[in-house]
């Protein structure tokens, strides 16, 4: 789990330095023309810049952060993390917190630099809102959680090997 969580905030903050080093703030480098590009933006809400406009929700989403990694440390033994998958999962979900939290203390706010879009024919565009590394490590690690618990609830109401069924 440590070396899961680990290696997504190294590669966060990685990929976060190199868009500091070759992208100005609010600057942008299309890869794909009319669906992806890199952009430099700075998001000082949560997901999707939820609560931006309000003062100190960079400040306010920092201590979330820091209660949440708290919370999910001492509780992780109910998410499963004895197994392989329970420890990948909290172990992005570490990972991307925490590398989230490094940029609301060092950058007061979260860089975000992936970007989806579609290219209108009448110009402008439709996108899915900018993120980032660690906030892909979040949603994976949440989405392997609950894959595991569909798992554990599939394997508890199947019937065992060998039973025989009424009837």
């Amino acid at each position: 789990m440590a070396v899961v969580a680990a290696a997504a905030l190294v590669l966060d903050q990685l990929t976060k330095l190199a868009v500091l080093s070759y992208l100005g703030y609010a600057q942008e480098k299309v890869i794909i023309d009319g669906f992806f590009k890199f952009v430099h933006w700075g998001n000082t809400g949560a997901a999707w810049s939820l609560f931006n406009q309000f003062a100190g929700s960079n400040q306010l989403l920092a201590v979330f952060a820091l209660v949440a990694l708290l919370v999910l440390f001492f509780t992780r033994h109910h998410f499963d993390s004895h197994t392989l998958l329970g420890q990948l999962s909290l172990g992005l979900i570490f990972g991307g917190i925490a590398g989230n939290l490094v940029d609301r203390f060092t950058h007061r706010h979260v860089v975000d630099f992936i970007y989806f879009y579609i290219a209108r024919r009448g110009g402008g565009e439709i996108g899915f809102p900018a993120f980032n590394v660690a906030d892909s490590a979040i949603c994976t690690g949440v989405a392997l959680l609950f894959l595991l618990s569909w798992q554990k609830d599939q394997a508890a109401a199947s019937p065992a090997k060998g039973s025989v069924k009424p009837g």
